[in-house]
């Protein structure tokens, strides 16, 4: 037995990953569309640390991977860091998608990979919402569903690395929910599936509308926001439930004024709507034009 063999990450998953040029060609192209469709604004960058460990946490919107995707790539892109986005079990039941998302970055949620990516200097990032946040039902736009969960700053804390408040908004402003998961129509399908042992309630992606009555979505602007670092080193030593709690409270509140931010930042943009960028695009050559002439 090797007593001083390499720690592991789950499913394949390699430490320290860093994409090849092939890779970084190929999620950029993948990505080119949603960024030109999302016109997507990122606020507070320079708080992302150029080496070493941290925790990211953020907010997950209604389909959960569009502005995941969208961020991750635009980090790697600009930033030269790979996130290390901790995945449901879900994502490795999927043949095929299991495998992209892993040559990415993405390494299925367990506290034993977290660990293990915190004390090799990885950029961590996770959803305390979970899947529960991605398949929203009506009236819940926007919400964050932490229910109390603790184990992000367990992680955090015992590493010792700082959280880096990640908010995001947007997705959610490009569809309309049409049915959800509580949907009366929807019953005798959930009824199908909970016999199967499908976890419905946090499982269920919501059926929505963007443009029109189909699923694109419409060309609403992302926006991104990392909140000032917080500092775990306080609460070194301590798993209480209070000293972790209050760290959780923290983070919260932390991610929620990056979103109300975001929204103030919204409110205001002319460019927001696809129609507002155009005319600004028109406005900027024509000024352009005249100066060429």
């Amino acid at each position: 037995m090797n007593d001083h063999a390499e720690p592991a990450l789950s499913d394949g998953a390699r430490l320290g990953l860093q994409l090849t040029t092939v890779d970084k060609a190929v999620f950029a192209a993948l990505m080119a569309p949603l960024r030109l469709w999302s016109s997507p604004v990122f606020e507070g960058m320079q708080r992302l640390p150029e080496t070493g460990a941290a925790l990211l946490v953020g907010n997950h919107t209604m389909y959960g991977m569009l502005d995941a995707l969208v961020f991750a790539e635009h980090v790697q892109r600009r930033h030269g860091r790979v996130i290390r986005v901790l995945a449901e079990d879900v994502h490795y039941t999927v043949p095929g998608h299991r495998d992209v998302i892993t040559r990415w970055g993405a390494v299925r949620a367990s506290r034993e990979n977290c660990r293990t990516m915190l004390a090799h200097d990885e950029l961590v990032m996770v959803f305390p919402g979970g899947a529960r946040e991605v398949t929203k039902r009506k009236g819940e736009k926007y919400r964050l569903m932490w229910k109390g969960r603790t184990g992000f700053a367990r992680m955090a804390v015992e590493a010792g690395c700082p959280i880096i408040p990640v908010s995001s908004i947007g997705v959610e402003d490009s569809f309309d929910i049409v049915l959800d998961a509580d949907s009366l129509a929807l019953r005798p399908l959930r009824r199908l599936l909970e016999s199967r042992g499908f976890r419905w309630s946090e499982l269920a992606v919501p059926i929505a509308r963007g443009i029109g009555p189909t699923p694109i979505p419409r060309p609403e602007r992302y926006y991104f926001r990392l909140g000032a670092p917080i500092d775990t080193s306080r609460y070194a030593g301590r798993a209480d439930d209070a000293a972790l709690g209050a760290l959780r409270d923290e983070v919260h509140g932390a991610v929620l004024d990056g979103m109300h931010a975001l929204f103030a930042q919204q409110s205001t943009d002319p460019g927001r709507r696809f129609a507002g960028r155009a005319l600004e695009t028109a406005a900027m050559r024509a000024r352009f034009g005249r100066r060429s002439a």
